[in-house]
């Protein structure tokens, strides 16, 4: 299996898929899927390319989720050798996408094709769910083929993410869920006056410190069993004229609050409102929802995936919910169970990314034996 995964690996690293731009990947990857009975549906919308492909119509109904798209290489010079064209060196294969996440994609088809030329009647039915929008604002990627299932109530049972979870070790961790995202852009309204005379104006940074100073303060939650305590941060503050000799007329400051199932997005909302009423301010507070929190608990995916990493890599991934988004979020609102699952992420969105050729054979051993055990052969 081996030499497969790597040359799958090699065949998408070597197509310059820079987000939004698939470059041929999806057209790649479906014409191999038919060949080996899958129906495939494209969903493309706002320059993005987006596929669903399902093989069988009975349950349980097994899906990869990935994308085909990759961040911009940074600069080429610092690159030791050129990040589309894939180069293997001291056991490990680097290009751009080579971790994130080309080389999982690769490794799922290689499982697929080795599963079905041992149970070409199995039952269930696997599918696929490809996006080239992850790494760019996700507006018409994933969410859009979610669309579309969810309108004619077509449901996952069980859906593995390919996004690099691993950290020190491959096999190590697991993602079970995500924590949400929720942006706040205030603006504490002032009165902008000349700087000798402060009494004829009102500073909004002299007015807005105290509120900040509480909101970094505060302890939103204590977090539970799956997430850790919620977070607040600001990301941006901006105010001023450019001039030194003038009070502002106001402050605008961006927050983001990382959540999980511990609090609410409206009881984060109300908290903050409250707090900033309570310091008498005069203020604008306008609200982004970046990403509900989803949870997968331990069940028959978690147990099916940590088994089959125990028998072929000789470790039991830790489950996570840290780091940031991944579409994982929409896939939650259709599938009963989504998890997280790929090759060490120590090199991604890096110069020089790479992945280890040893980790993309387990892995695939590790995705054959997972479907096994997911339906039941």
């Amino acid at each position: 299996m081996t030499d497969r995964v790597i040359e799958y690996a090699r065949d998408l690293i070597a197509r310059r898929s820079i987000t939004p731009d698939d470059a041929g990947c999806q057209d790649w990857l479906i014409a191999r899927l038919k060949t080996q009975g899958f129906s495939v549906e494209i969903v493309n919308q706002g320059g993005v390319s987006n596929f669903w492909a399902r093989r069988g119509t009975s349950a349980p109904l097994v899906c990869f989720a990935g994308h085909t798209d990759v961040v911009p290489t940074g600069p080429l010079e610092q690159w030791s050798s050129d990040p589309f064209v894939p180069v293997e060196r001291d056991g490990q294969l680097y290009g751009r996408g080579a971790a994130d996440m080309k080389g999982s994609i690769a490794a799922w088809l290689a499982a697929v094709e080795e599963f079905l030329a041992e149970h070409p009647e199995h039952p269930g039915s696997i599918a696929w769910l490809i996006t080239s929008d992850e790494e760019g604002p996700a507006i018409d990627g994933t969410v859009r083929v979610v669309e579309m299932l969810a309108a004619r109530n077509e449901r996952i049972d069980a859906c593995i993410v390919g996004e690099p979870t691993c950290v020190s070790h491959f096999g190590d961790m697991m993602k079970n869920g995500r924590r949400g995202s929720l942006h706040g852009r205030l603006r504490v309204k002032g009165i902008q006056a000349h700087i000798a005379y402060p009494h004829l104006g009102k500073n909004p940074v002299h007015l807005a410190t105290p509120a900040i100073t509480e909101l970094a303060a505060t302890t939103w939650d204590e977090g539970n069993e799956y997430f850790p305590p919620t977070t607040w941060q600001i990301s941006n503050m901006h105010s001023g004229t450019g001039a030194a000799n003038v009070i502002p007329g106001h402050a605008d400051i961006a927050f983001n609050f990382r959540f999980g199932t511990a609090s609410s997005i409206d009881s984060l909302q109300a908290r903050v409102t409250a707090l900033l009423d309570r310091h008498a301010l005069e203020y604008d507070l306008e609200w982004e929802i970046g990403a509900r929190p989803f949870l997968t608990p331990r069940g028959s995916l978690v147990e099916a995936l940590s088994a089959a990493t125990r028998e072929i890599a000789g470790i039991v991934p830790e489950l996570s919910t840290t780091g940031g988004t991944s579409d994982g979020r929409f896939i939650a609102d259709i599938a009963d169970q989504v998890v997280e699952f790929g090759p060490i992420n120590a090199s991604i969105h890096k110069i020089d990314e790479n992945v280890g050729v040893d980790e993309l054979a387990q892995l695939a051993r590790i995705y054959r034996r997972t479907l096994e055990k997911l339906l039941h052969v």
